[in-house]
């Protein structure tokens, strides 16, 4: 199967074969701040999205195909519920228009991820499409064809801060492609944090600047197979029948993460992101000032009396 790179876009990734899940995870629990010398560089605030009810534990999700989906449905949030409890999932469903970025989508991204980084049950995250073959193609160009010269600079900075604001989130995050990545789409899936594949800035970080050059100037459609011997994805898997292999163990590695602390989790996950953005020694000062902020946690307690007493922690993210 092939696909060309949509005019703008900067890198491609296909899900042939074999799909692709990507574990990924960022920043800080809701408040806490490093201290401004071993702080990077911070990204504007985004902003929440409406929501579906929950499907019976265990079902799959309800995937809408229909050229006729309501605006509000192009982003279905679902909060799971039971032994899942804690997992929340992002569902992108524009199949008429390959879920590429409309401004309607974009704008319900930006409510979702802000409500999510304020929500204290949320454990962890799946950003994943509802759409068979395809899990983002980027921007929306029948929109942008439309759109004023002095508009496509503010919509594609919309894009840049949804993203960044999604990688920026304080809990781990989970992108499962089933599917075609495109330009921001790829992008859309690298601030899934772990392993996925790129643009011009997350890229070189994930693979290295020679091969990111090399793929983006050639806008070459790599394979499952192939993006996992370059780093670019943590898990390739042979499709299934329904088409949500990759959403299926993304759902498997969500579970992993429930029963670990989450405050924990958060500070780790910071002191990983920021650490690698400096040398050895403020890494080192950054993965100190973290372990300080869950001294005075409840968790910790918890962790501590639950090895005591030889039984699982019973965390509440306080």
């Amino acid at each position: 199967m092939a696909a060309a790179a949509a005019p703008g876009a900067v890198g491609t990734l296909q899900a042939s074969r074999a799909r692709l899940v990507a574990a990924c995870c960022a920043p800080l629990v809701p408040g806490w701040r490093l201290h401004r010398s071993l702080a990077g560089p911070r990204v504007r605030p985004a902003m929440w999205a409406r929501g579906w009810a929950p499907a019976a534990e265990g079902a799959a999700l309800r995937r809408g195909y229909s050229s006729e989906v309501k605006s509000e449905d192009e982003l279905r949030v679902r909060y799971l519920e039971e032994e899942n409890r804690g997992i929340v999932v992002l569902g992108i469903n524009r199949a008429y228009a390959k879920n590429s970025f409309s401004k309607n989508l974009v704008k319900m991204f930006s409510k979702a991820v802000d409500a999510l980084k304020s929500d204290k049950k949320v454990r962890t995250v799946i950003v994943r499409s509802e759409v068979p073959g395809i899990f983002c193609a980027g921007a929306d160009l029948k929109e942008r064809v439309k759109m004023n010269p002095s508009e496509v600079g503010p919509f594609v900075s919309k894009i840049r801060a949804v993203i960044n604001e999604m990688a920026n989130l304080p809990v781990p995050t989970i992108a499962a492609i089933d599917g075609l990545a495109l330009g921001g789409g790829l992008e859309l899936a690298l601030a899934c944090d772990i392993r996925v594949a790129g643009g011009t800035q997350r890229l070189p970080r994930a693979i290295g600047m020679s091969l990111a050059k090399e793929l983006i100037f050639s806008a070459r459609v790599l394979d499952g197979q192939e993006a996992k011997a370059v780093g670019l994805v943590s898990h390739v898997l042979e499709q299934n029948q329904e088409g949500d292999a990759a959403y299926r163990k993304a759902l498997d590695l969500a579970r992993e993460f429930l029963p670990q602390g989450p405050v924990a989790m958060r500070v780790a996950k910071l002191a990983i992101n920021q650490g690698m953005e400096v040398d050895l020694v403020t890494g080192l000062a950054i993965e100190e000032a973290c372990y300080a902020q869950t001294i005075p946690t409840k968790d910790r307690l918890e962790g501590l009396l639950a090895f005591k007493e030889k039984r699982s922690p019973r965390y509440k993210g306080e």
